[in-house]
């Protein structure tokens, strides 16, 4: 079922970028048309076919009234058709002409650099920065100009900040897919190692230090205004495979989400709407992109879709995008224009929100996502507003990638918390999983808010974000206790407010506990790192207890401490709470190697019409 129009609200801008690549030699396709042949990315009627759909995907977008980046990639600055053509489009529709390090594999390439890789930021920095000239000059030598818009996949802050040194005109650059990481790897046959985790899935102004992690100041500023690879589905794409949900509509396709006997997807539209819907938590403003490579309209068909289905598709969704521009709803922009218009509309601390509901599985789930320079937070109101993904963007981990370095092809920004890589509450028999939640407890009996289904709304106060929690009713055998959560996301601190306000109990003179912990490790897939560098530590009034993790299971708890925390070495964080409550005790809990986390926090007491408030803190260690 389509979104209601009602549901939309008025807003000041919903953005798109379109961005077309002439990838002369798409990914994957050279074996779709060799038909068996022997490998050559010089094929004839393998250029042929890219430029052809290339053109295609530009009427699609102008005959809708849409204009377009155009990045060039280095094989098609070799084809002066290609070339001829972008200068055509610059003049005759507005369209920018930019420049992508994506398709870098053509004949001049391979014979230069001798190998088969293509992802820029997997090189070595020698090699990237011998990329980058060759790219950037030939452009210049083709159009006399240097871009002002550039991108990959992924661009780690290292090649990042030497494009900006060297190419200072470049403003804007596609420079991390959301959630591409353990679960795309394992959806390809575990076969695409390339792992970018944990970066921001809306426009934002990576720092220096880290791209995933946005600038808090202008001193952190790379220089550059990052968008995403493709407006993703904030829901299905953390659950699944991001690539067969986004606002690509072959990645639709890709997710056979549509109708194979009428050849409609009103999920596709759901989700631009989804998007739209967006600007009611930031200030008015709502950003969706789409970025295609001539590979997804491959005449011999792709993901079980016939050409007719493919091109239909695209065609379809530029229409609905032009459909809403002439209703006055939506505004296209070129990448450059877009970085100017977002410098002007956002600060460095204010946040990207996103208040997201299932439109695909009809599950009704919510979950309200946070990104500022000090966190990315994942809050799922189906498990009680548990805090079910945390990234501390606090530390700005300086985490280089590619070859001579640690992290060849992973760029992921560490987690604390991580469900789907770290179980969260819903676990094994035995050990925890990661998540920030709270127990209620009477007379024995226990209950994790994260059973507690519940919605979300969201308001502003201040610079601060609030999300209140419609009230949960928990039941004890002789008690009913409704209560509700409040949290607050203090904007420029890395800092969540957490208020769990007792309502009403059945038994007004009654009293229950409660237990506000935070279950953590560190981490970037599946598989535990060593977490015998950590430090745990409790404190009050000068008093403080440290414990060096030793996989003991060792716990330690202080009546009235000020602050319980755990330091993390290899990310460079320190993640703490403190609290504000009747009786509060902080503890904290030492893992074993079978249960390889670690657990800080605070239990107290609760009365009828009582609040017990903690506060979760993210810091970069000394």
């Amino acid at each position: 079922m389509k979104l209601e129009e009602r549901n939309v609200p008025v807003m000041e801008q919903f953005i798109v970028n379109i961005i077309h690549r002439p990838e002369m030699v798409p990914e994957y396709a050279e074996k779709v048309t060799g038909h068996g042949q022997a490998e050559d990315i010089g094929r004839k009627a393998l250029l042929t076919e890219s430029l052809d759909i290339f053109k295609t995907q530009q009427e699609c977008a102008h005959k809708n009234g849409l204009k377009t980046t155009i990045q060039m990639t280095y094989a098609s600055l070799f084809n002066d058709e290609a070339v001829a053509l972008a200068k055509e489009h610059h003049e005759k529709y507005g369209d920018e002409i930019g420049l992508t390090l994506l398709g870098l594999p053509c004949k001049e390439f391979r014979e230069k650099y001798k190998t088969k890789d293509f992802c820029i930021w997997m090189f070595s920095m020698e090699d990237k920065k011998a990329i980058v000239k060759d790219v950037f000059e030939k452009f210049h030598e083709r159009f006399g100009f240097y871009p002002e818009s550039t991108g990959s996949y992924y661009m780690d802050a290292e090649l990042t900040n030497y494009i900006k040194e060297q190419y200072p005109s470049v403003k804007c650059a596609v420079a991390t897919c959301w959630e591409e990481g353990p679960k795309a790897y394992h959806t390809c046959n575990n076969s695409w190692y390339t792992f970018m985790d944990g970066g921001p899935w809306a426009p934002w102004i990576p720092s220096k230090q880290n791209t995933h992690a946005p600038a808090a100041n202008e001193a952190e500023d790379s220089g550059i205004v990052a968008i995403p690879h493709l407006s993703r589905d904030l829901i299905a794409c953390y659950d699944g495979n991001g690539s067969n949900f986004g606002t690509h509509p072959q990645n639709v396709l890709r997710g056979m989400i549509y109708d194979t006997e009428t050849w409609e997807y009103p999920y596709l539209y759901n989700l631009i709407d989804q998007f739209r819907y967006q600007a009611k938590f930031n200030n008015g403003y709502a950003y969706n992109m789409m970025f295609v490579g001539p590979g997804w309209m491959n005449k011999m068909g792709r993901w079980e879709a016939p050409y007719e289905l493919l091109l239909k598709s695209y065609e379809d969704g530029c229409a609905y995008y032009g459909k809403l521009k002439k209703e006055g709803k939506l505004t296209d922009m070129t990448m450059s224009e877009f970085a100017d218009f977002y410098r002007q509309k956002k600060s460095y601390t204010e946040p990207e929100c996103a208040l997201w509901r299932d439109i695909l599985y009809g599950s009704k789930k919510q979950v309200f996502w946070y990104c500022d320079p000090y966190m990315r937070v994942g809050v799922n109101m189906d498990q009680g507003g548990a805090i079910v993904d945390l990234r501390p963007y606090a530390a700005k981990l300086n985490w280089p990638v590619g070859i001579g370095t640690p992290h060849i092809q992973d760029a992921s920004y560490p987690f604390l918390i991580q469900e789907k890589y770290r179980a969260g509450y819903f676990t094994h028999y035995a050990g925890e999983g990661t998540v920030r939640s709270a127990k209620i407890c009477h007379n024995g009996e226990e209950v994790d808010l994260c059973l507690c289904r519940t919605k979300a709304h969201f308001s502003q106060d201040g610079k601060n974000r609030v999300l209140t929690l419609d009230p949960v009713e928990i039941e004890f055998s002789d008690l009913t206790v409704k209560l509700q959560t409040v949290l607050t996301f203090i904007e420029g601190t890395g800092t969540i407010k957490t208020e769990r306000r007792v309502l009403e109990m059945s038994n007004p003179e009654a009293e229950v506990t409660i237990n506000e912990y935070m279950v953590g490790c560190y981490g970037t897939t599946e598989y535990t790192e060593d977490m015998s560098s950590l430090t745990l530590a409790i404190e009050k009034a000068g008093e403080k207890e440290t414990l060096s993790y030793e996989y003991k299971c060792r716990e330690v708890s202080m009546p009235e401490a000020e602050k319980v925390s755990c330091t993390l070495p290899p990310i460079e964080t320190v993640v703490s709470m403190n609290c504000e409550g009747s009786d509060k005790e902080g503890y904290f809990k030492e893992g074993y190697a079978f249960s390889p986390m670690f657990t800080i926090g605070y239990n107290g007491k609760l009365n009828d019409k009582e609040v017990f408030t903690t506060w979760l803190n993210l810091e970069k260690a000394d």
